[in-house]
C-alpha cells in the first residue's frame, strides 16, 4: 500500500540517521508528502532534501538511506 504522508514517527527515525551521520538538523529538509520515487538532493541553499518514498516499504526505504546520503555528500 502506498505512503502518503511521512508521520512524526518516520520523521524521528530519518532524523536519527542524520543525526548519526553528524548532519545538524538546521540543514535537513523532509517534506510530508512522498513521491515516487523518493529522492535525496542538494537544494540551492545547501540544505539536503530527503523525501520519502511513496511505493517502497518504509523500512526498505530507510536502510539505504544513509548510502544515498554519502552519495550526495561525496559528489
Amino acid at each position: 500500500m502506498p505512503l502518503h504522508v511521512v508521520s512524526f514517527a518516520q520523521i524521528s527515525r530519518i532524523l536519527e540517521i542524520t543525526d548519526s551521520l553528524g548532519l545538524s538538523r538546521e540543514w535537513v529538509e523532509i517534506p510530508l508528502s512522498t513521491e515516487s520515487p523518493g529522492s535525496v538532493r542538494r537544494l540551492g541553499n545547501g540544505k539536503l532534501e530527503i523525501v520519502v518514498d511513496a511505493d517502497q516499504p518504509f523500512e526498505e526505504w530507510l536502510s539505504s538511506l544513509s548510502q544515498h546520503i554519502h552519495l550526495i555528500q561525496n559528489v
